[in-house]
């Protein structure tokens, strides 16, 4: 079968073509953003790329074209495709038709969290010869790639609650039908598609719907938003985490920056955990994690072991370089809960060192200014924040600054921000990059001139 992927580039459609060149399809693709890393990962596959969306690259006429949330009605591929009558369908059914319909789903869910989680549960199975399948939007460090088929009937999948497709409006995870579920956290995010909280649970409780009696549900105790969701109807068992609960998964820190803990069930010690990732955040990820592999038969000791082994994520407090002394991280953060919680995590862990902190505001909510009120208050445990005014910002980040305490700046170039850099920092410093994009290759440019 020949499978042409519209929006290839993007880390869960690009997985999508990793895996259905295993399968043994013939896989091209077509996308505004052709450059590496994504690029280089699947032309070593033998995935044929075509920059842009031209008609044309459809005239060979594909057995089926698989369409990324990202086009809409009027993107020239996507009226060929209509035209044409071609056959089509949504990178999450696709995976639902082809991959996952006779695998045992364990899908993480939740607001903040997923990339991580998803990653730290695809290695605890790897780890204990389960060689599971995943689709992840990101890179876990131990495996190098963002998605594979995989040996066994396990298959571990990020679930985006955002939507589907220009023609499927439902959130990609309802077409996911996990038989282990986490449910992360949840907040008011993606405004460009929820008008409220609400609606947000709305698409979580058809998720909830989905999973069968026999199943598992992994749920944040201390989350009101989830335990709204769960009252709406949930079939199945439902275990809890919580760092502040008495619930079946706890945790106790005995290292205040999260490298170290104990791990206890139903308030019996498990073991000690000892690993690199920072944070109380990644904490509750690893007991989200840990639960969800002793449901498909991962005791959870051996779970704990496996996280010591455990590399991170690209993107994720990634460290991208250490020069004269200064420490420069890459970090996907995009939300004030997500920068707060990394901030705390960092800070936790470098005492009184400073800390520059680099915001591109990028998500659609962001850009809308949704959160925007309590953006720089989420930078508090930075000793100097630059953030980047990117002019399709729709609000001014300077009016929201009313902390005068607060070391806060704000430029409207990434070389502005560099050259300022370069002036400020010392050795023992750390410098954290926080955007969901390119941010204009600013940490290789700082890099380079530090």
């Amino acid at each position: 079968m020949h499978i042409h992927i519209l929006g290839i580039c993007g880390t869960f459609m690009g997985g999508i073509a990793l895996i259905a060149r295993e399968l043994g399809h013939s896989v091209s693709g077509s996308d505004v953003n052709v450059y590496p890393p994504m690029s280089t990962q699947l032309e070593e596959q033998g995935i044929t790329l075509m920059q842009g969306y031209d008609p044309e690259h459809l005239s060979n006429e594909p057995d089926i074209v698989v369409i990324g949330n990202a086009l809409s009605r009027g993107n020239p591929a996507v009226e060929a495709v209509l035209e044409k009558g071609l056959r089509y369908t949504s990178g999450a059914q696709w995976l639902q038709d082809y991959v996952l319909h006779d695998r045992w789903v364990l899908a993480v869910a939740g607001t903040h969290g997923k990339t991580s989680t998803s990653s730290l549960l695809a290695w605890i199975l790897e780890d204990n010869n389960m060689a599971p399948g995943f689709l992840i939007g990101g890179i876990p460090a131990n495996f190098g790639i963002s998605a594979r088929l995989g040996d066994t009937p396990f298959f571990v999948v990020e679930a985006d609650e955002y939507d589907t497709a220009f023609f499927d409006k439902r959130s990609k995870f309802v077409h996911y039908h996990p038989r282990t579920v986490v449910l992360n956290n949840l907040e008011y995010d993606h405004a460009d598609i929820f008008p409220n909280i609400a609606a947000i649970q709305t698409q979580f409780h058809h998720l909830i719907r989905t999973v069968p009696a026999n199943g598992l549900v992994i749920s944040h105790a201390d989350d009101k938003y989830l335990d709204e969701v769960l009252e709406k109807g949930c079939w199945t068992p439902v275990e809890y985490f919580s760092g502040r609960q008495n619930m079946h998964w706890q945790s106790e820190a005995i290292k205040e920056d999260g490298t170290e803990f104990d791990v206890l069930f139903n308030a019996k010690k498990i073991a000690t955990a000892s690993w690199d990732l920072i944070g109380e955040h990644n904490i509750q990820n690893a007991l989200a994690a840990i639960a969800a592999a002793r449901h498909v038969g991962v005791p959870a000791n051996l779970a704990i072991e496996s996280m010591s082994r455990f590399k991170g994520i690209k993107r994720r407090m990634e460290i991208r370089a250490k020069v004269n002394g200064i420490t420069v991280y890459d970090d996907f953060a995009h939300h004030p809960t997500a920068i707060t919680l990394t901030l705390d995590g960092l800070r936790r862990n470098v005492g009184k060192n400073r800390i520059f902190a680099i915001l591109e505001p990028r998500s659609n909510t962001m850009k809308m200014g949704v959160h925007k009120s309590t953006l720089t208050q989420s930078l508090k445990n930075a000793d100097y924040a630059l953030i980047f005014q990117s002019e399709d910002l729709d609000w001014d980040i300077e009016s929201e600054i009313t902390d005068l305490n607060q070391s806060i700046d704000v430029f409207s170039s990434t070389q502005a921000i560099i050259d300022k850099l370069l002036i400020e920092v010392r050795e023992g410093d750390h410098i954290v990059i926080m955007s969901n994009g390119g941010f204009e290759n600013i940490h290789q440019r700082l890099i380079d001139a530090l």
